[in-house]
């Protein structure tokens, strides 16, 4: 396997938003970068997928790979391109939305769409491998479903209907969401022999189920249970849904729309592509449905083949444990890849005063050669799960921190208001956490001088810099946020949308004004195109140099105090921060 590509990106500091996520649209976000204070601080801005056509899980339920109108447009675009500002997308390789015009021609034409192989009919996969249920799906033999592993409470599917009345189960491996609506008398006097009193009695029953969330087939219906089925099809029939549909990665018409993909989300500048959930991609029985192999590895190098021809550099986006050692697989081939183990760490450094563990994984990164993008915050949550350590073929692999450690950081963090986001075995009961949700600052317990030296250090590891438009900010825990959103909203804790006002009242607190000096200087300095070395020091304290020929910027933090400097060149004289 051979990732290599010609195409080359800027080391320097990366935004990461919504097009919404300050003012209205992409277009305020740039107006906020023309500021003189955004001045040389950003070279790459990863802009999320509502930048295109979605309807569900905030962009990752794409419909499509056009503009979404509302929120972007080409003058954006060309707006950022004279800021020097390189984009960074993503494509979500595993799904498409139940909106899009691939599913769509699925439910309009059934059996005969275009498209009936493009997602992945579950009873249709798992045929001959399993029993079909009371509800008409096919549940797997426990040697193949305990393979499986689960995103989401229940089995991974979404049942859809069909043009000739029935319902089909259609893989469905991440969000999903089903809305129920009243029905009428009229409705119900569609059903043979039933009088407008009765109908009207029928239609109060439904409704105050759908009113209180109650499931329908659960309702008494008294002297009209004999009905029942009948009015089961009548509430099915007003139901709407949305989810993100798996797609069937051995359907050539996928790879034909990969194709398409790449080469359009290239004329809107992308340079850098996050292939969102691809380990999920290649599915066989037998297999787990996570990163099985050498099935994921022939559609990577497959994706990438695509990718080279566009000039794209691919960002594969995995979240598993240390010991599993996938970080390692993927770099090893040449692939950028996310540090997801620096939120967990920081938060662990900062509290404990302690620089071990993050030493650790910084040399591991410099031997190893790994090019990474690290960040604090993130639209996704504080990863923990990819701490931990692994039994692989017998042999324990240790973590880069012990469960314990991991543990006090979920204690610590969920004490200042965060939020948990757990994984599942098939059966519904939870296995394991996977991440917490909260601000990077609240996370810290809203102290500015942490976050301010967890921005220092995240800019001397190496690697590039993604910083959370929020972190920048110091912003708080959105609790209303995360509270209205329901069962599924604990992210939007961290996804506040800032006004014009926000950005201007912040730009006079000196967490914001600082945080800035600091990733100026990170995104111009050529000594951060060097080479990375750690000093030795005490327990409680980092020593970082950066060098490359004359030039170095050096960093001195003490984690009991959270104070540090930073000594650096700039045009052959030396200068000096402290904080």
């Amino acid at each position: 396997m051979n990732s290599e590509n010609k195409n080359t990106i800027s080391n320097g500091v990366m935004l990461n938003a919504y097009p919404d996520s300050i003012g209205h649209n992409l277009s305020d976000t740039v107006k906020m970068l023309q500021n003189e204070a955004f001045k040389d601080v950003f070279s790459l801005f990863y802009v999320l997928p509502t930048f295109f056509n979605s309807d569900l899980d905030r962009g990752f339920s794409v419909i499509d790979y056009n503009l979404n109108e509302e929120l972007v447009s080409k003058d954006d675009l060309k707006a950022l391109e004279n800021l020097n500002i390189e984009l960074k997308f993503d494509i979500v390789l595993n799904h498409l939305s139940v909106n899009s015009p691939q599913f769509k021609d699925l439910l309009k034409n059934g059996e005969n769409s275009k498209f009936k192989d493009f997602f992945i009919n579950w009873n249709t996969f798992w045929q001959g491998n399993g029993k079909l249920n009371e509800k008409g799906i096919v549940i797997p033999e426990d040697q193949f479903l305990n393979k499986l592993f689960m995103r989401k409470s229940g089995l991974p599917i979404l049942k859809v209907p069909f043009p000739d009345g029935t319902e089909k189960p259609y893989w469905n491996t991440f969000y999903q969401e089903i809305n129920y609506h009243k029905i009428t008398i009229e409705d119900v006097l569609t059903i043979e022999g039933v009088t407008k009193n009765e109908a009207k009695v029928i239609a109060e029953k439904v409704n105050i189920a759908i009113e209180n969330n109650l499931k329908i087939e659960d309702i008494d219906f008294e002297n009209f249970n004999k009905l029942k089925g009948e009015i089961i099809q009548i509430v099915h029939k007003k139901r709407t849904f949305l989810g993100q549909m798996d797609v069937n990665a051995k359907s050539e018409l996928v790879w034909e729309f990969y194709e398409e993909t790449l080469a359009k989300v290239k004329s809107f500048g992308c340079k850098i592509l996050r292939l969102d959930a691809f380990a999920y991609l290649h599915k066989e029985v037998g297999q787990t449905n996570f990163f099985n192999k050498p099935g994921t590895w022939n559609y990577l190098d497959r994706i990438n083949e695509i990718a080279k021809k566009n000039d794209l550099i691919l960002l594969p986006e995995i979240h598993a444990e240390y010991g599993v050692n996938l970080h390692d697989e993927v770099a090893k081939e040449g692939y950028q890849i996310y540090d997801f183990f620096l939120p967990g760490l920081m938060i662990h450094t900062l509290e404990t005063a302690s620089n071990k563990a993050i030493i650790t994984w910084a040399k591991e990164i410099i031997e190893k050669g790994y090019k990474t993008v690290n960040m604090l915050g993130c639209h996704d949550g504080i990863p923990v799960l990819d701490l931990k350590g692994k039994e692989v073929n017998g042999i324990y692999n240790k973590g880069l921190l012990e469960d314990s450690e991991i543990e006090s950081i979920m204690e610590t963090v969920i004490n200042r208001g965060g939020r948990v986001k757990n994984l599942y075995d098939p059966s519904g009961k939870k296995i394991s956490y996977y991440q917490v949700n909260a601000t990077f600052f609240s996370a810290l317990g809203e102290n500015e001088n942490k976050l301010l030296l967890a921005r220092a250090i995240q800019l001397f590891m190496p690697g590039i810099p993604q910083v959370w438009y929020l972190d920048l900010f110091a912003g708080k825990n959105n609790y209303e946020a995360a509270d209205k959103g329901g069962s599924g909203g604990h992210k939007e804790i961290n996804r506040t949308t800032l006004t014009e006002n926000d950005i201007k009242q912040g730009l006079k607190k000196d967490v914001v004004k600082n945080q800035l000096q600091l990733m100026r200087l990170r995104n111009t300095s050529n000594a951060f195109l060097g080479t990375l070395k750690i000093e030795n020091s005490n327990e409680n304290e980092l020593h970082i140099i950066w060098k490359n020929n004359n030039e170095f910027a050096e960093l001195k933090a003490n984690l009991t105090s959270n104070s540090f400097t930073i000594t650096f060149s700039e045009n052959e004289n030396i200068k000096n921060m402290s904080f």
